[in-house]
């Protein structure tokens, strides 16, 4: 099989490429499972396409949140779907699953580990997300106001439409055509024709916000020729980087994205074409803001998976962007995707990874 360019290999100490991706089918509610129960067939999944035992992993790493499981440590318990004996080379970050996957890529690269089995998981539906991710926010001017994530988005969408950038129709599109394209995918939860609804917060309807539900999501990465081995078109991960805003809003202009457009500098975004682009963009109008931070013009495919507004399980949806378009890559359907990540409100943070196969 024909390596990575040069251009790919040059850029980091080891090539490193997403070998195997799996999901849970992401629903409204899942009362009758727990975080583990939710967790593990994904873990069983995953791992069964590479043929690696849990044994085999040389390093693991989480992402989750203990606001929304509403206990300090909950993601210890899910370490029990991994099999935590014998013992393992663990990890978790308070961030979603994309950031534990930057963990786990850097531990590659230090020649720490070869393989690393990375998992994340969300479940809102036991409580109100809104006010749960309030707790993001400055706690001193912005945080007291208790203005939830819905809010702020539309307060991102306003300044859109007064910029002349977007329009509530154009915006309206955006959530219908990534809901037909999840069409195609079984494990969305919404899928098909949906109705833009009431307005949620002027001027986001329903159809411009993403569904809340529970999900889980992981994948397997692996260096040099154990990619290979476990897989017959590897996802090489060419470039990674992230980026963070200033904290405070009034600080920021919320419509563009200088740290994305950061992160993907770093990352190569820009070195050459891109064929597909997963965008973690829960709110259409944030859809119009990355695009124009990453420059993709009309011929890049955009969340052939229907996104963040098909499927969004809290700190679970970044990682899956990634796993969505490595998977791309695994069965021939794209050559060059950007995968994107992000955390906090409005875009506060954002993560951009590059993921290439081999030439067929």
């Amino acid at each position: 099989m024909p390596r990575p360019t040069a251009r790919s290999t040059a850029r980091y100490a080891r090539e490193v490429a997403v070998v195997a991706f799996a999901q849970s089918n992401h629903l409204r509610r899942t009362d009758e499972l727990s975080e583990v129960e939710m967790v593990m067939p994904v873990l069983h999944q995953v791992l069964e396409k590479t043929g690696l035992k849990a044994g085999e992993i040389g390093f693991t790493c989480s992402g989750s949140s203990d606001y929304l499981a509403g206990r300090a440590f909950s993601f210890t318990m899910t370490l029990d779907g991994v099999g935590a004996w014998p013992p393992i080379s663990e990890s978790h970050v308070e961030m979603d699953g994309a950031w534990a996957l930057y963990e786990a890529w850097v531990k590659i690269q230090t020649g720490e580990a070869d393989t690393a089995l990375v998992y994340a998981y969300g479940k809102t539906s036991p409580g109100s997300v809104r006010d749960v991710l309030t707790r993001q926010l400055d706690p001193y001017y912005v945080a007291p106001l208790w203005p939830d994530a819905v809010a702020l988005a539309a307060l991102q969408a306003q300044a859109l439409i007064d910029a002349g950038e977007s329009d509530e129709d154009a915006l309206a599109a955006i959530g219908a055509r990534s809901r037909a394209a999840a069409g195609e995918n079984p494990h969305a939860q919404l899928r098909g024709a949906v109705p833009q609804g009431d307005y949620q917060v002027r001027p986001l309807r329903t159809g411009d916000c993403p569904p809340i539900g529970d999900g889980a999501a992981a994948v397997v990465l692996a260096a040099g020729d154990t990619a290979r081995r476990l897989c017959a078109r590897p996802a090489w991960i060419t470039g990674i980087d992230h980026r963070i805003e200033a904290h405070g809003l009034g600080l920021r202009d919320l419509t563009d994205s200088p740290s994305t457009r950061t992160a993907a500098e770093h990352a190569g975004v820009f070195d050459a074409p891109v064929d597909t682009a997963e965008l973690h963009a829960p709110f259409s109008s944030q859809e119009v803001v990355l695009r124009k931070a990453l420059g993709l013009g009309e011929a890049v495919t955009v969340n052939p998976s229907g996104g963040a507004l098909a499927a969004n399980p809290v700190m679970a949806a970044g990682l899956i962007r990634i796993g969505e378009a490595a998977a791309r890559i695994h069965r021939g359907a794209s050559d060059r995707a950007v995968a994107h990540a992000t955390s906090g409100p409005c875009l506060q943070q954002n993560l951009v990874a590059v993921l290439e196969g081999d030439p067929v």
